[in-house]
């Protein structure tokens, strides 16, 4: 016998005592019921013109004559049936006819129907096979222990072989990894049901076997040519998907029964109602406590939007519930009660809606005070508890979670914030991701899962506190922030916030709220936030989806250029749907193309997608190599080249770009795992180079270029403009350029710092003698140039003209850092002892003792100082150590050869 059919049968019996009528209360204190719930079910009959109504104070009951206490048609989902079916909410209503074929399903004789199941994800699928199984024990169609095999074919959809073989068995050999023969779960399932959970997944191969034991009775293992297996099994199948357009016509025709299940939009306030209130009911059985709720609260829950249906409804039940629970062990309250706080967002939102079922809502919930009750001493009508989504050990850990924080010493609303987020994610953890807002397939494979879910987290609770939505746009672009801004605190990389004052003082809500985040990134990850990080998170939470501004910050550019049609455009198609943005650009190059126009095609894409930040150029092979370095000395845009690139590596290029990587970054990441373009392993060429300068690399810097090549007749003579907009920037090209050639000097509009290099003024070369110094450089130059010459014959390990350069240079930054000039003849000999020196080191030689080292260091302690940071390319480049007793000696030549001593 159901509820309502005992608060009937109380009625009619209080009636032969009461003639004027029974209230709610009378019921209540017999049944031992909350009296709430009793008005409930006395409405639902007065709506079905059972009972009739007293208004009045209190409201009076009285039969309606001519009923008996079984209440067979009424919507309440467990009334005076005997069969599990017919327990289910919505049985007299949307589920009639569902129930009903199933029904005919299993009693159709001789040995029932194989079923198909349809419906949308959490619409009660896997609940329905199962109460279809038990159905069939209650019908005697199979015995009481009949095995119940259920199987979800996307656990394996990767493993079309592995799937296959787990529902039919396998014989050993049959595919790589199948090292023994092994019985499939259809065999198991003889004489019992076999449930088959998104029967799409499985393959045509899949399929056809099991039609061909639908035909037949039999089947075949995997593999195995010769045995018959016979079975009798009956076959519930479900799936999501239309069938007509995943699974194969020749499996489809072979399944008589088709039920579609409806979504929890399509069905009726009152069946919603009968759910909340069966899985709140199944809650304070868990608990063993009562659970109060408001009466709002059950209105949102009523009227929300709830996408992924039962399954969405009965978790974020659950959620409240724990919610609702924390507050109550920590604020040690005398009751549990569930208020509109608890409520996860999206639940919230339902009652805004009201408008629109404001009657319904009222004829439902007319009579109820403003708290409703749920006892936990009355019976649960119907309980699997296969399908519950938490057990009742989950409270016990939140109690002791909660202790272990109080004994840490934290404050309350630290505790209870740290306890809400570990407390969502359990549901997210244990409930297959049902209320999980964003989408993270494409972005989890590029970003870690903790972060992920923290960035959820996050928004979450930005949303409560906010009062603010947040898209997948904030979403991802907060995940990929926190990956690369935790990385770079632990790496202890200073974080600067330009724009920090600015935050605090116009968004101070915003502000604070970070602060609070920051404290559990840092109690999660183990961190220190600093102040300049904070800032930007508050940047996330001023914005919307219809605001720009975190996509505003610039990032390297990505161009991937390939020979084919379609080569570059198909592996930037899959790297930007994977990373779920729309950043590297394709240039394919046909076969048949002119290079001349791919070069300028190439030098216009890295104009456009150039943010500041650099170009990074991944190429397959031929001319497209070449191409980066030709277009960062004609446009000034620092490109790099990565060759011989595959889709993984554009996957992996665009993921660090997006965390915010700078190019640097970004290209040596790849150092030693792929083929680079890196000038400073290629041989120099022999061009001299005179670099000429301003702000825009044109007007002035062309200028120059052309009174310099009026004045300069040398053949082996390069001038190259550049522009100076970004002073970083600019000396790592000028860096680029002296790796490449010999740069003889810089002529710019403003004066240009760079140790190693001479400057001329411009005003020197329009006004001055600043020509007749560039000769003077020229002229030094040949001499270098004879030098290098002449060392390759006396050198064993070292390239002569190039060592020369670079000892060039290295006397050039001496000089500068000294503040003296060496005169010329002396010069030449530096570059040899300089040169002999980097070879007998090379060689092994042990290098010769200073005499009084010790006493000479001290007392040209700076100069020293000054010659040891100079020389560290060079250790660097050739791999040597120079010690401190050759170093007092370089130091010594230049002291001795100054102009002027």
């Amino acid at each position: 016998m159901g509820r309502i059919d005992e608060v009937f049968k109380i009625l009619t019996q209080l009636e032969k005592e009461k003639q004027e009528g029974i209230s709610a209360a009378d019921i209540a204190s017999i049944l031992g019921m909350d009296r709430s719930n009793v008005s409930r079910y006395l409405n639902i009959l007065y709506k079905n013109r059972r009972v009739e109504k007293i208004n009045g104070r209190p409201v009076l009951y009285k039969s309606i004559k001519g009923y008996t206490s079984s209440v067979c048609d009424e919507e309440d989902p467990y009334i005076g049936f005997n069969n599990s079916l017919d327990k289910l909410v919505g049985a007299r209503q949307s589920l009639a006819i569902p129930i009903q074929k199933a029904k005919a399903a299993i009693l159709y004789p001789p040995k029932g129907l194989h079923t198909l199941l349809l419906g949308e994800t959490g619409v009660g699928k896997s609940m329905f096979a199962k109460l279809m199984y038990q159905f069939a024990i209650e019908s005697k169609v199979v015995v009481e222990n009949a095995p119940f095999i259920r199987f979800n074919c996307a656990d394996y959809a990767d493993n079309p072989n592995l799937l296959t073989a787990q529902i039919f068995g396998v014989k050993k050999g049959a595919y790589t990894g199948a090292d023994r023969d092994r019985d499939g779960l259809l065999k198991k399932a003889d004489k019992g049901f076999i449930f088959l959970d998104e029967i799409h997944r499985l393959p045509p191969q899949g399929q056809e076997m099991l039609f061909t034991y639908i035909d037949n009775g039999f089947f075949r293992p995997l593999g195995d040519a010769e045995n018959l297996i016979r079975v009798d099994v009956r076959i519930i199948a479900a799936t999501t998907e239309d069938p007509k357009s995943h699974l194969l016509k020749t499996f489809t025709r072979r399944i008589p029964m088709i039920i579609t299940l409806p979504p929890i939009r399509d069905r009726s306030l009152s069946e919603r109602y009968s759910l909340i209130e069966t899985f709140i009911r199944e809650e304070s059985h868990r608990l063993g406590m009562s659970i109060y709720i408001n009466k709002n609260s059950i209105i949102s829950y009523l009227l929300y939007d709830c996408p992924n249906n039962i399954g969405q409804l009965k978790s974020d039940i659950q959620l409240a519930c724990a919610k609702a629970f924390l507050r109550y062990k920590s604020e040690q309250d005398d009751y549990l009660i569930i208020n509109q706080g608890d409520l996860p967002n999206h639940v919230r939102k339902g009652i805004l809606n009201i408008n629109q079922y404001r009657k319904e809502i009222d004829e439902l919930l007319n009579s109820t005070y403003d708290v409703l009750k749920f006892d936990q001493h009355e019976r649960l009508p119907l309980s699997l508890k296969e399908d519950e989504n938490i057990s009742g050990d989950f409270y016990t850990a939140i109690e002791e979670r909660l202790e272990s924080l109080k004994e840490a010493g934290m404050d309350e609303q630290a505790i209870n914030e740290i306890m809400n987020i570990d407390i969502e994610s359990h549901f997210r953890k244990y409930i297959g991701h049902i209320y999980r807002r964003f989408d993270r397939r494409g972005i989890s494979n590029v970003v870690n899962e903790d972060i992920l879910q923290v960035a959820e987290e996050i928004l979450l609770l930005a949303q409560k506190h906010l009062g603010k939505e947040f898209d997948e746009k904030i979403y991802f672009g907060l995940s990929f922030h926190l990956e690369r801004s935790i990385e770079r605190i632990r790496r202890g990389e200073k974080i600067y916030n330009p724009k920090l004052n600015f935050i605090r003082i116009n968004y101070e809500e915003e502000f604070l709220f970070a602060v609070k985040i920051a404290k559990l990134l840092d109690n999660k990850f183990n961190i220190e936030t600093p102040v300049d990080e904070i800032g930007y998170l508050a940047m996330f939470f001023t914005t919307d989806s219809n605001n720009k501004f975190i996509e505003k910050k610039p990032k390297v550019g990505v161009i991937v250029a390939m020979h084919g049609r379609s080569t570059a455009s198909s592996m930037v198609e899959v790297a930007n749907s994977l990373i779920g943005v729309e950043h590297a650009v394709a240039l394919d190059m046909p076969l048949s193309m002119n290079p001349k126009i791919m070069y300028e095609l190439t030098k216009n894409k890295v104009l456009e997608v150039h943010e500041g930040k650099g170009v990074i150029m991944m190429v397959d092979m031929g001319s497209l190599t070449n191409f980066g370095d030709m277009i960062w000395e004609e446009t000034g845009i620092e490109v790099r080249t990565i060759e011989k690139v595959s889709t993984p590596m554009v996957i992996e290029v665009l993921r660090k770009v997006i965390l915010g990587y700078e190019l640097d970054e970004v290209v040596n990441s790849f150092v030693g795992k792929v083929s680079i373009k890196d000038e400073v392993s290629k041989p120099m060429r022999d061009e001299n180079v005179i670099i000429t300068a301003c702000f825009t690399g044109d007007g002035a810097s062309k200028k120059l270029e052309s009174i310099i090549r009026a004045n300069l007749d040398g053949k082996n003579l390069e001038i190259v403009p550049i522009n100076i907009i970004d002073e970083e920037r600019f000396e790592k090209r000028i860096d680029r350029l002296a790796n490449k050639y010999n740069v003889m000097a810089i002529v710019a509009t403003v004066d240009i710092d760079i140790d190693y290099i001479p400057f001329v003024a411009a005003m020197d070369i329009l006004q001055g003698d600043g020509i007749e110094r560039l000769k003077k450089i020229i002229e030094q130059e040949n001499i270098y140039s004879k030098i290098g010459e002449s060392l390759q014959e006396h050198i064993t390990n070292l390239d002569g003209k190039e060592v020369t350069r670079d000892i060039k240079y290295l006397i050039r930054s001496i000089e500068k850092g000294l503040g003296i000039e060496v005169v010329s003849d002396a010069k030449i000999g530096i570059v040899l002892h300089i040169a002999f020196l980097i070879d007998n080191l090379l060689n092994g030689v042990v290098p010769r003792k200073f005499d009084n080292l010790e006493v000479y260091s001290n007392l040209y302690a700076k100069e020293m100082g000054i010659v040891k940071r100079s020389i560290l390319f060079v250790e660097k480049k050739y791999g040597i150590s120079v010690e401190e007793d050759e170093l007092a000696y370089i130091l010594k030549l230049f002291l001795l050869n100054q102009k002027g001593v």
